[in-house]
């Protein structure tokens, strides 16, 4: 691994999206630079339209920006085709949405085993591959394995979402609200446990919330208004 894939495993510089034209324009982000090392543990935080799902979406190659460059591990992410970013999405970067968005009839071993399926990349043999019913074991549902969607509570479809993201062996785990839907007592579940799968896995992870209290769990946030970044703290 190169130097510069130490320094940074996916960076923004100078990227806006804009929606629209003339009167009708909006921008949903404007000249954004940021960073994320590897491991590297940061909060995307404001109100609803602030930009935060936008530029999780732009750092997983959902969406294309309108203007900057995104870079993964050194290479363009953002000037690649929708093939070549599904690629890039294949080979480390996992999404957990604010619903789980678990598919309705496979059960919680199915819709993880179809993930880890899915997986295309084959180039890092040193990382172990972890079955699906490891996984889920790992989230506390070893009991759940022939459960489907419907059967499951929302801190338990949350928990496969996560599963599935971690069958992806992800370099990078991107949030959007994952405790969006959840009560606070199984928010808290759901967030000491990506934590613990961050610590024992070591993917960076970026999370997008509104909640002050997750924000505070983060070593650093980036504070988002109208598609700028008004702060970036590093707590002490």
């Amino acid at each position: 691994m190169t130097s510069s894939f130490s320094a940074e495993l996916i960076s923004c510089r100078n990227v806006s999206v804009v929606h629209g034209t003339g009167p009708a324009q909006v921008s949903a982000l404007l000249d954004i630079d940021l960073a994320v090392r590897p491991g590297e543990r940061l909060a995307l935080h404001g109100a609803s339209g602030s930009g935060k799902t936008t530029l999780l979406h732009v750092l997983g190659g959902l969406l294309v920006p309108t203007r900057g460059v995104v870079s993964w591990q050194g290479e363009p992410l953002s000037t690649l085709d929708a093939a070549g970013r599904g690629r890039a999405r294949a080979a480390g970067i996992a999404f957990v949405f604010q619903s789980s968005n678990l598919l309705p009839t496979f059960t919680a071993f199915e819709n993880v085993a179809f993930a880890a399926a899915a997986r295309s990349r084959t180039d890092d043999l040193d990382r172990r591959a972890i079955g699906p019913e490891e996984l889920l074991g790992l989230v506390g549902l070893d009991g759940k394995l022939d459960a489907l969607p419907a059967e499951l509570s929302g801190g338990e479809a949350q928990r496969v979402a996560l599963a599935r993201a971690l069958a992806q062996r992800p370099q990078l785990l991107l949030c959007d609200e994952p405790t969006g839907h959840l009560d606070s007592d199984t928010g808290i579940r759901v967030l000491d446990l990506i934590d613990a799968l961050q610590a024992e896995f070591g993917f960076a992870q970026v999370t997008a919330t509104h909640d002050a209290d997750v924000v505070a769990r983060y070593p650093r946030d980036l504070a988002l208004r109208d598609g700028r970044v008004l702060a970036a703290e590093v707590s002490a």
